[in-house]
């Protein structure tokens, strides 16, 4: 999908700076943002042309809008894809998939260490539409084996998952999902192509919320559909019909963070790393208020291997669990100060959020339980902030749990 050829083998650090854009006849260097919801034809013909598909170019901005191309050609250059869509969330890109791709009749397999409302798509509204789907253990790959069926269509899967960080075998699962006729689809929202490309592992779709670190300063709402053009044609089918459009505002802010995307990836890491590992110090003490740390960049979590194999670093979320419940965790949560309490993601600030309540709070408690999100679990997305600050929050925390 790359025009110029001496981005052809670029990494991706520049292709989130030049990939993609296509410079008007006034001559700019950052790129415009093009506010308008319709385009002016040269003729009739032309016009004709344009609406049919028997002639490229802008026809309206439901579904055609040079900002938010640029935008798509830039993430699927960086994603190594042929094409992406650009949808109005994350949420949006998910629907967007299962509405273009999936019938009445089919089946999915999803891993039930998932995003709550991801759950809640399809155990609630894909249903609706005669679409079943069984939830599995990411980590067990005889699990989704044995759920395919001959009216199975595709696999859900985010890896590292939200929130504790579970990391799947994609080339494993890519194997099954050929071995069945099967899409793979992947949520590659927690480390971005700045980390990892699952495209490159054998899944057939990557699928973003934007909103987070491709954004990065917690400033817009978007999404994507990333895969090869015959998949991304039909997502962009629904996208032209059922109308979740990315804005051209909300597409020029995640091109500016597209650019340091790779820097500040390898900052959330390393900041990261720090807190999980003073967190699993704390653990180790008498009385501990820390109990157990979920990061797969500590080298006893039991995808580290796999992750260092397939990720590039390990990324910014991390999660533990606290000695007691709900209100040891919630003391925890109230008693910092830096840490933003917000369940979003992937900003420059750090946020922290109790899963159980909020996130994946739709779900039932047999449904947590089955996905590990206790009472007890906290869920930190560190930002770039000084990590000895952090840590010094993160005290205050502990403190209050030990009162």
């Amino acid at each position: 999908m790359i025009d110029d050829d001496f981005l052809t083998n670029a990494d991706v650090a520049t292709l989130a700076i030049r990939a993609g854009q296509v410079r008007t006849l006034e001559g700019e260097h950052s790129e415009p943002i093009f506010t308008t919801s319709s385009y002016v034809f040269e003729s009739a013909q032309a016009a004709a042309d344009r609406f049919s598909g028997a002639a490229p170019g802008n026809v309206y901005s439901r579904y055609t809008n040079p900002t938010v191309r640029t935008f798509q050609d830039r993430l699927a250059a960086m994603e190594g894809a042929e094409a992406a869509v650009a949808t109005s969330s994350g949420m949006a890109a998910i629907l967007s998939t299962c509405m273009a791709l999936l019938a009445a009749g089919d089946h999915v397999i999803c891993s039930r260490s998932v995003f709550g409302t991801t759950s809640v798509l399809f155990t609630k509204f894909m249903a609706k539409f005669g679409v079943t789907t069984t939830f599995v253990n990411p980590l067990d790959i005889s699990q989704w084996q044995a759920a395919v069926t001959p009216q199975t269509k595709l696999l859900f899967v985010e890896t590292p998952s939200n929130p504790l960080c579970d990391v799947v075998d994609l080339a494993a699962l890519s194997s099954l999902a050929r071995q069945h006729q099967c899409r793979l689809v992947v949520d590659n929202c927690f480390c971005t192509p700045a980390l990892q490309r699952p495209l490159a592992l054998g899944a057939d779709i990557v699928v973003h919320s934007a909103t987070k670190y491709l954004d990065g300063q917690g400033r817009c709402v978007g999404g994507a559909v990333v895969g090869n053009q015959a998949d991304m044609d039909e997502v962009l089918g629904f996208i032209r019909t059922c109308g979740p459009t990315m804005s051209p505002f909300n597409a020029w802010v995640f091109l500016k963070g597209l650019e340091t995307l790779k820097l500040r990836m390898d900052a959330h890491s390393a900041n990261a790393l720090t807190l999980a590992t003073w967190l699993v110090e704390q653990s180790q003490k008498p009385s501990a208020a820390i109990e157990k740390v979920f990061y797969a960049g500590l080298p006893e979590h039991p995808g580290h291997s796999l992750a260092a194999k397939q990720q590039r670093a390990f990324g910014g979320v991390l999660s533990f669990r606290v000695a007691g419940g709900r209100e040891e965790a919630w003391r925890f949560i109230d008693a910092t100060r830096l840490m933003s309490l917000t369940a979003n993601l992937g900003d420059a600030k750090t946020t922290i959020v109790h899963p159980a309540t909020t996130t994946h709070g739709r779900l039932s408690d047999q449904e947590k339980a089955d996905a590990g999100i206790t009472e007890s679990l906290i869920r930190i997305a560190v930002g770039l902030e000084d990590s000895g600050d952090l840590i010094a929050d993160l005290e205050r925390g502990i403190a209050a749990v030990l009162q």
